[in-house]
């Protein structure tokens, strides 16, 4: 477990640079929660758009997310804590008005880049009508 760093990994460091070569700016490993030590991957504060790079491991992807045999049940409860802290910070962060975006690991850099820049373009557009 100590091997997996959790901030700054090869796979965030590629979607920040996909991200940035498409002209969009954010800001990093953000504390958007009072009295809380969860940090937002990714924010774009404007947008109030708080993005998550999860691994299908450690937060139980329904599709590619694995249980493992030896200690099993250890396991299972370290993973099913990861995921109701997911669901918990995201329904905090949405009572604040924040959208929450959670990036799997197995979903591609390129496509995840494309989803989040048209997302922000959206509401963009959205709010220079308003």
């Amino acid at each position: 477990m100590a091997a997996t760093t959790g901030r700054d990994n090869p796979r965030e460091r590629a979607l920040r640079s996909a991200l940035h070569c498409r002209g969009l700016r954010f800001r990093l490993h953000r504390r958007l929660l009072t009295n809380s030590r969860r940090t937002v991957d990714i924010v774009f504060p404007r947008a109030r758009l708080a993005v998550f790079l999860d691994g299908c491991f450690w937060h139980g992807c329904p599709s590619h997310g694995t249980w493992p045999k030896n200690n099993a049940e250890w396991w299972r409860e370290k993973i099913e804590t990861n995921v109701a802290r997911d669901r918990d910070t995201d329904r905090r962060l949405e009572a604040l008005g924040w959208t929450v975006m959670r990036i799997w690991e197995h979903e591609p850099i390129e496509d995840a880049a494309d989803r989040l820049g048209h997302w922000l373009r959206r509401i963009q557009t959205e709010n220079t009508r308003a």
